[in-house]
C-alpha cells in the first residue's frame, strides 16, 4: 500500500509543477512514436494517470484487501480513465474559441445618451452600450448638444473619445 501512496502523492506532485510551471515542459516529448501520443504526454494527462493509478491501488489494497497484481489492474485501469479525461478536457479548453474583443470601430452607429453636456468646441460625456456593458466616452459634436439628448457615434478618434451627432426625431 506504501507503493501506492507514493505513486499517487507523486503524481499529485507533479500536477501541482504543471500548474505552476506551466508550458516549461511541453513540447519535451513530441514527436515521440511518430506523433502517436502528441497531447497524451503532457505533464497534466501524465499526473493524473500517476495519482489516480496511485490512490485507487491504495483503495484497493485497503478496502478490499487485494493483492498487488489486482490492486495494480484496478489502479492502472483507473488511472487510465483518468488521463483520458484530462486529455479530453486539456483539448476542450485549448482550442475553447472566445468572441472577438471589441474594438473602436464598433462603437461607430452606436446611439447613446449625453449625460455631461456637450459645449460647440468642446468635450462633453455619452454613455455608450459596448459590448453589453455601459461604458463613459469624452464626446464632441459639430454644435453644442444638452444633457440627456441622445446621439449616434460618427467616429472614434481616440480609446476614450468619440464624435457624436444628435438624433434628429
Amino acid at each position: 500500500m506504501v507503493w501506492f501512496l507514493g505513486l499517487g502523492i507523486t503524481g499529485v506532485v507533479l500536477l501541482a509543477l504543471s500548474l505552476l510551471f506551466d508550458g516549461v515542459l511541453d513540447g519535451v516529448l513530441d514527436g515521440a512514436l511518430g506523433s502517436a501520443l502528441d497531447g497524451w504526454l503532457s505533464l497534466p494527462v501524465v499526473a493524473g494517470f500517476l495519482a489516480m493509478t496511485g490512490f485507487a491501488g491504495a483503495i484497493a489494497t485497503g478496502t478490499a484487501g487485494a493483492g498487488p497484481a489486482v490492486a495494480t489492474t484496478a489502479g492502472a485501469a483507473c488511472g487510465l480513465g483518468t488521463a483520458w479525461l484530462t486529455y479530453r478536457f486539456s483539448r476542450v479548453l485549448m482550442h475553447d474559441r472566445t468572441a472577438p474583443t471589441p474594438t473602436g470601430d464598433d462603437l461607430v452607429g452606436t446611439p447613446g445618451k449625453v449625460v455631461t453636456a456637450i459645449p460647440a468646441e468642446g468635450y462633453g460625456e455619452v454613455l455608450l452600450l459596448l459590448a453589453g456593458q455601459t461604458a463613459k466616452f469624452a464626446a464632441r459634436s459639430a454644435g453644442p448638444v444638452a444633457r440627456g439628448a441622445e446621439v449616434w457615434v460618427e467616429a472614434v478618434p481616440s480609446a476614450t473619445s468619440v464624435v457624436v451627432r444628435p438624433v434628429d426625431r
